[in-house]
């Protein structure tokens, strides 16, 4: 597997029709979080860009995914394939009751 870090431009003004589709884009990148495709998700203070960090084994695959986002149509993105990716596991394990 190769890492990818994608910079998202978010528009300067975030019209209702752009707002209505949140719920669906965290849904998404929720889902991929999950599977392991999408290993960081991050927003910038002044939410002007988006960073997302991809697991994935060819750029295109990077580019597949990026057109499935709701947001897709009122963003632009920059790709960067990375050398590496360290990220801190802060999930809580499920306790065993045995």
């Amino acid at each position: 597997m190769n890492q990818y870090m994608v910079e998202v431009q978010l528009p300067v003004y975030m019209s209702d029709a752009f707002i209505a589709l949140i719920p669906r884009q965290r849904a998404l990148i929720n889902k991929w979080l999950q599977q392991g495709v999408v290993t960081s998700y991050s927003l910038a203070l002044d939410r002007s860009k988006l960073w997302v960090t991809f697991n994935v084994n060819r750029e295109e695959e990077v580019r597949l995914r990026l057109e499935q986002f709701p947001v897709a149509p009122f963003v632009d993105y920059t790709i960067f394939e990375l050398a590496f990716s360290e990220v801190v596991d802060f999930s809580i394990n499920t306790m065993s009751l045995n």
